[in-house]
């Protein structure tokens, strides 16, 4: 009889309203992964989640849960200004780490945990939960198959539209509260990422313009590079911080409109890839949004017959699952991160071109 393969043991550093509603209620229905202990510095919050989702051991911190557990990966969900400071702290302490996007403030802590990463061995997926939403992946495997054929000629325009919305949509019902305090905590910044933050060679305006578009559109520039299929640069920031245009390593452009307009209990985002004789559109739900994938529609017109347009069924699963899932894959060597530290790196370089374009500095 076969031995049964061992489940990934994974632990959680943080289980606040991310932390609840977009992993932990996924990783624990993830059938091959054990979610076997929990660190977090709202003790009584701790103690409510891991009861409520049965999870064995709750520590005070990750230090604490480190120095007893041994852990296969780690999901760590944190503000993005602790990244810098916590993360060396869990590098080499297990194999594997989740955590959220982005992987840090400034390009120069992104450069420092990416390298830190690779010196430890330690493969760190960075989670940009819109590559892992099934229609995503369907149109990025579409994508890819007609670059390799050519038979729907060059790629030439990657348009993604984000309109703030209710990205929640919901995501939050039933998440456990407590009235505790978050400990202060220091961070990347200061004590925190959106009081005056001090960002070196930025004024005050800049450095808050540049952590609004970290936070909020780092998804979108990820994104781009993601159905570019190479790098990319900043050609040009329209002065309204409206849209920004982008030129790919091999000269296909893009775009990225940043709220050209604004819904109240709607998400629509969107992206356009144009071909020559076709395109992909991809529509994506809000991020918090539970059993339900983006849509995808595919035109084809090569002139070779009766052009089409197709709208495939995809699964009732929706993309912070299937990101559980996959992180999952990778850990157990199935698949490698979609994208890992030193990509992620990138996202930051791109952040900080679009204010040197935006302001000239």
């Amino acid at each position: 009889m076969a031995k049964a393969k061992a489940k990934v043991r994974i632990g959680f550093v943080g289980v606040g309203g991310m932390g609840q509603a977009a992993h932990l209620r996924n990783y624990v229905n993830v059938d091959e992964c054990e979610v076997v202990a929990l660190a977090e510095i709202k003790p009584e919050l701790g103690k409510l989640v891991a009861q409520r989702f049965g999870i064995a051991r709750v520590y005070k911190d990750h230090k604490e849960m480190l120095a007893v557990e041994k852990l296969d990966a780690i999901v760590a969900s944190q503000m993005f200004d602790r990244h810098a400071l916590l993360f060396p702290e869990l590098y080499g302490k297990a194999k594997f780490l989740f955590s959220e996007k982005p992987i840090a403030v400034t390009p120069k802590a992104g450069k420092m945990l990416a390298d830190l990463a690779a010196k430890t061995g330690t493969t760190h997926m960075v989670g940009y939960h819109k590559r892992s939403d099934p229609a995503t992946m369907y149109a990025k495997s579409v994508i890819d198959k007609w670059k390799a054929s050519g038979e729907f000629g060059k790629m030439k325009y990657v348009r993604i539209s984000m309109p703030a919305g209710d990205w929640v949509a919901n995501g939050f019902t039933g998440l456990l509260r407590t009235a505790e305090q978050i400990p202060a905590t220091p961070g990347e910044v200061g004590d925190n990422v959106w009081h005056a933050p001090k960002v070196a060679g930025m004024s005050d305006e800049m450095a808050r313009q540049f952590i609004g578009f970290v936070n909020y559109y780092i998804h979108q520039v990820n994104l781009m590079r993601h159905l570019l299929g190479e790098s990319y640069e900043v050609a040009y920031a329209e002065e309204t911080n409206v849209m920004l245009a982008v030129r790919g390593a091999s000269g296909t452009a893009g775009v990225i409109e940043m709220t050209p307009y604004q819904t109240s209990t709607a998400w629509e985002e969107s992206a356009l890839i144009a071909f020559e004789k076709g395109y992909v559109k991809l529509d994506l739900p809000a991020p918090l949004a539970v059993n339900r994938a983006g849509t995808v529609e595919i035109y084809k017109d090569n002139g070779k017959g009766t052009p089409e347009r197709v709208s495939p069924t995809l699964p009732w699963i929706h993309a912070m699952r299937q990101q559980a899932i996959n992180f999952v894959k990778v850990c157990q060597g199935k698949m490698n991160p979609l994208c890992d530290a030193a990509e992620a790196y990138e996202d930051l370089l791109v952040a900080r071109q679009f204010i040197k374009v935006r302001y000239g500095k």
